[in-house]
């Protein structure tokens, strides 16, 4: 694929953060966990536990002179479903390792509204930041891959009778990504951190998915954070 190829099918991306972590985002830029970490100098077993074990719950870390931050959990991909799907000799550790030295995007807004509404965050405020994809590879293409699944979670539903695959392979560059499976794309990685969000970033905002009823989701936009 091309990345202006990339550009024209997706032209904006979507990252769904922490309620109140904006200030944080756009003065130190979109981070991965592992990133956060160094950030915030957590080291040792402490780091080591964040980064290759998996976590059922959310992390708090805190630092002098920083805000606290929230690392998200990882209940929807325990070690045991792993287990089960990793490829090419790769450990659940070696997947949680690699997962965390990531900033993850999503491709379409639908893929955000689902994780806006997922059992764990949906009736709760989040920071929603919408991206330029032409911005953002022109300043990382270099450390852009794209996947056709989402990686960091094992559920699964019909057709499939286990976790979708997975292993070192599932993120690809764009230039090797099929160009005819544009449409498929779910997620856009960027390896460690996007620095200077504020230049690509188009907007900041609050949202909230409130459940109406049985199934039933309503997605409220509370307010503009940022704007560029």
């Amino acid at each position: 694929m091309k990345e202006k190829e990339l550009v024209a099918q997706w032209p904006r991306l979507f990252h769904m953060a922490e309620d109140g972590s904006w200030l944080s985002i756009e003065k130190e830029g979109l981070l991965s966990t592992s990133a956060l970490l160094t950030l915030y100098r957590i080291s040792g077993s402490k780091r080591n536990d964040i980064e290759e074990k998996w976590r059922p719950c959310k992390v708090t870390i805190s630092c002098n002179g920083l805000q606290d931050a929230v690392i998200r959990d990882q209940k929807v991909m325990p070690p045991e479903d792993l287990e089960i799907c990793l490829t090419g000799g790769m450990t659940p550790q070696d997947w949680y390792r690699l997962i965390n030295g990531k900033v993850f995007l999503w491709a379409n807004r639908q893929r955000l509204e689902w994780f806006l509404s997922a059992n764990e965050y949906k009736n709760s405020p989040h920071i929603v930041v919408e991206v330029d994809t032409r911005d953002l590879l022109e300043r990382h293409a270099d450390r852009v891959t794209l996947t056709n699944f989402n990686s960091g979670s094992t559920l699964y539903s019909r057709p499939y009778t286990k976790p979708r695959s997975r292993g070192r392979r599932s993120f690809v560059s764009v230039a090797e990504y099929p160009g005819y499976a544009a449409d498929g794309i779910v997620e856009v990685a960027v390896e460690k951190s996007i620095p200077e969000i504020s230049e690509i970033a188009i907007s900041a905002e609050r949202w909230i998915a409130r459940e109406t009823g049985y199934r039933k989701v309503e997605y409220e936009r509370l307010a503009q954070i940022w704007h560029r």
